[in-house]
Parts: structure tokens; sequence; C-alpha cells
């Protein structure tokens, strides 16, 4: 049960453009957004810097962006985004076969050599401490271009903030996550735990 519950978006109408921002990527506003509201500034900090981190001209493929959101999410615990970043890597085309292998990237065929160096990169970055090696950080670059390493960590750092905001808050995920995740993962153990209506 949520801890503190989400705003509907009419509670406060100068954050809609903030909140139809979300429309394109997930199809709804999602929850937490709607719970950040009760601090407008903080709503449009997180809208600019998630502009920033999925930038569709970025050189990091969107969808897969997304899942190293749910490797970042699944270190953390956070079954809120886990759902919520298996939807945006669906959106973004990413396979369901690619979806249902993401907890074992390192061993499945649907993810190559680069993908998983970055899944591990993820991974580390993720770990309480920090578990990045120069070692793993000079193989890295040997794969990614230094623009695409800055925007997997971008995307690294800001899962740290929605894990933690999602998890805490025990933020309700809606119907649209819950289906995907269940679809990919379920038969692996995922739940929506504490966020599941």
């Amino acid at each position: 049960m949520s801890r503190l519950p989400p705003l509907p978006p009419e509670t406060t109408p100068a954050l809609k453009s903030h909140f139809d921002f979300f429309l394109g990527t997930l199809g709804f506003t999602p929850n937490s957004v709607l719970t950040m509201q009760r601090k407008p500034r903080l709503v449009q900090a997180f809208a600019q810097l998630n502009a920033a981190v999925m930038d569709p001209a970025g050189e990091v493929e969107q969808g897969f962006r997304r899942l190293i959101g749910h490797v970042v999410s699944k270190v953390s615990g956070c079954l809120y985004c886990q759902a919520h970043t298996l939807l945006g890597a669906q959106n973004f085309g990413i396979s369901e076969a690619k979806l249902a292998g993401v907890w074992t990237y390192a061993s499945s065929p649907h993810y190559s050599l680069r993908e998983r160096l970055a899944m591990d990169f993820a991974l580390a970055a993720s770990s309480q401490p920090n578990a990045v090696t120069d070692e793993q950080f000079a193989e890295l670059r040997q794969h990614w271009s230094d623009g695409e390493i800055v925007e997997i960590l971008g995307v690294v750092a800001m899962f740290a903030f929605l894990n933690r905001w999602n998890d805490t808050m025990a933020t309700p995920l809606e119907a649209s996550p819950i289906a995907v995740a269940q679809q990919a993962l379920g038969d692996q153990g995922w739940t929506p735990g504490k966020h599941g209506h």
C-alpha cells in the first residue's frame, strides 16, 4: 500500500506539460511523478533530467537504455522501476525474448558481448559500494564511445534516484507495467510486491 498516495494530475495544473511528457514514452503519467507533485519543482527537475537521460537523439538505443535501468532496479530491488523499465523497453521495440532474458543476459543469446559489457558495468555501478574497476572501465571503452558511456551512467544514476523514491514510497504500479513485467518475468518470480494493488 502506498505510503503517500499519488495525487490526481489536475491537482497542479501548472505541471501539465511535465505530466504529458511521459505520455509519449509510457502512455500515462507515472504514479511516482504524481506523488512528487507535492513539490512542483521536484517534478520540473526530474522531468528535465529524464528528458536529458532518455534523449531520443542520444547515441545509445532507447530501448536498451531502459534495459540498463532495469538492471539497476534489479540490483536495488525496486519492483516498481523493474516493471516500468520493461514497459519502456517494449515501447521502444525490445523483443519479448530479450525482455524475458534480461535477468540472464550474461548467458542469453539475445544479448551481444557489447550489451553484456554495458549491463555488467550498470550492475557494478549500481552496487553498494560501487564495484566498477579500472579494468572493467577500460574494457567498456573498447566497445562503447565516451559519449555512450556517459549516457549509460546517466541512466544508472537516474534510476538510483527513482529506485529509492519508489521503493520508499511504495508507489502503486499502474496496470500496463504490471502486465508487461508479469508476461516477461512472472515465470522467473517477478511480482509487484508492495507496489501491487
